[in-house]
């Protein structure tokens, strides 16, 4: 087989092509890669609903119309005309010989696993059993496993039938624009290396804040929870970005080498430093038990044991039913010497990762009138909406299509970080109910205490 750089897809099969992912996502991205001129390939959609083409078709045009900002005539067309349907059950071996026939000549299709992933398994043995898997790529949703030991099982699983280079962990935040833009502004910028180390930085702080809840979704959360969704990948792939060494641009894997590296050097998170939240209601919505101890908020304390960052905090906080929805990093820096003139809050970097980007440095300036007296100001660098850019799952998916991994997790990536999190899963530590509308459990403020508080996004 050849390697992944050496050939670009020539079709996409989706499985699980009349869910909630394809439409609030798949459908809107194929879309506006049609309107760019970037759809030159059929897509197969398999499901076990019993959906016509005719029906698959008025779904694409329905999710477009609500979750991609409305329909281009010719774009839709161009993505209707590729469109093809594949129905049955992803456990029946007929499913995927009736896969194979749809797919005709294509050589290196790309499957896009948009199922469980408890199904992940068993479906990768049925397209190899089928022949569909050969010189293909596999793309799979997060989350890749429950913990250490079952993403182990599913790498094994898949490379069985594949090798790593043809296998894409897709992480939707590492395609987002503002994402990409720390990594871009951390290292095109020379004035932040000399201060982007432990003699500078009191510490980091990370909030991913949403004000709606699970959204109907009760029933897939209670299989993850906010530390199995968010933070064993968003945020510490957010961590990874602050905390990397400077990647090598002789090699095409250096960043994620230097990802890799830091997800190694963080210590396993532990009870003391961890906190879970629970909105008050989330018992009631459907699919959740009257019970449940699932987390919808979470809240941690890590270190990065690297020569940069020994012994500075990393806070990080997800949550839902927050006050506010948005991602933000602070980097906040230790006082000066001369504490007079430095009386108030330290001097600060902030991200501002969405809904929109924002990069400011918050400083101290003379207030005007006698006597040496500050007052804050923040310096913005930079601050727009984020409406024109790529969505992220329209960048990841041409990225797949040509064979690029950059922006996907690597095997190493994905257990290292189930090892970060591990002993924190499951009831290992006490959940703690709070007010939907507020910034989450009390107990979640004893983490920050020593670094002065959380910082909440407006």
């Amino acid at each position: 087989m050849a390697d992944a750089d050496d050939y670009r897809s020539d079709a996409l099969v989706v499985f699980g092509v009349t869910g909630d992912l394809a439409s609030k996502k798949i459908f809107p991205a194929l879309h506006s890669m049609a309107r760019r001129g970037r759809l030159d390939f059929p897509i197969i959609g398999v499901a076990r609903s019993g959906w016509s083409l005719d029906q698959l078709t008025r779904r694409v045009r329905e999710s477009i119309e609500e979750y991609g900002g409305g329909v281009d005539g010719a774009a839709f067309d161009a993505l209707a005309r590729a469109l093809r349907y594949v129905g049955g059950d992803y456990r029946d071996p007929a499913t995927f010989q009736a896969l194979c026939k749809v797919l005709g000549g294509a050589r290196h299709p790309v499957h896009y696993l948009a199922i469980p992933p408890s199904l992940f398994g068993e479906v990768a043995r049925l397209l190899l059993g089928s022949g569909c898997v050969r010189g293909a790529r596999v793309i799979l949703e997060k989350p890749f496993g429950r913990d250490l030991a079952s993403a182990r099982e599913l790498n094994r699983t898949l490379h069985a039938i594949l090798p790593e280079s043809s296998i894409f962990r897709i992480d939707h935040y590492l395609g987002k624009e503002a994402v990409q833009n720390l990594v871009y502004f951390r290292f095109a910028n020379l004035f932040l290396e000399p201060i982007w180390n432990r003699h500078y930085v009191e510490s980091v702080q990370i909030t991913m804040a949403e004000k709606f809840g699970v959204t109907g979704r009760g029933k897939f959360y209670e299989e993850a929870g906010a530390i199995r969704d968010v933070i064993q990948n968003h945020m510490l792939q957010v961590v990874g970005y602050i905390a990397m060494e400077p990647p090598s641009t002789t090699y095409h894997e250096a960043l994620r080498d230097e990802q890799v590296k830091v997800f190694r050097n963080i210590r396993p998170l532990a009870a003391q430093g961890t906190v879970r939240g629970q909105f008050r209601g989330y018992r009631k919505e459907q699919g959740v038990k009257p019970d449940s101890q699932v987390e919808t908020y979470g809240a941690v304390r890590l270190y990065v044991d690297s020569w940069r960052w020994e012994g500075v905090p990393f806070y990080i906080r997800a949550g839902k039913c927050m006050p506010v929805t948005a991602t933000e990093v602070v980097v906040t820096l230790k006082r000066p010497p001369l504490r007079k003139l430095a009386v108030g809050a330290n001097n600060r970097m902030r991200f501002r990762l969405g809904p929109e980007m924002a990069i400011g440095f918050a400083a101290r300036v003379k207030r005007p009138g006698e006597g040496l007296q500050g007052e804050p100001v923040e310096l913005m660098l930079a601050d727009r909406a984020l409406g024109d850019e790529m969505e992220a799952y329209e960048r990841l998916l041409g990225d797949a299509m040509r064979g690029d991994p950059i922006l996907f997790a690597r095997e190493d990536a994905v257990e290292a970080a189930w090892r970060v999190v591990d002993p924190i899963l499951g009831d290992a530590t006490p959940v703690h109910e709070y007010e939907p509308g507020t910034w989450g459990p009390s107990e979640a403020e004893n983490l920050t205490a020593e670094a002065g508080g959380w910082h909440n996004p407006r």
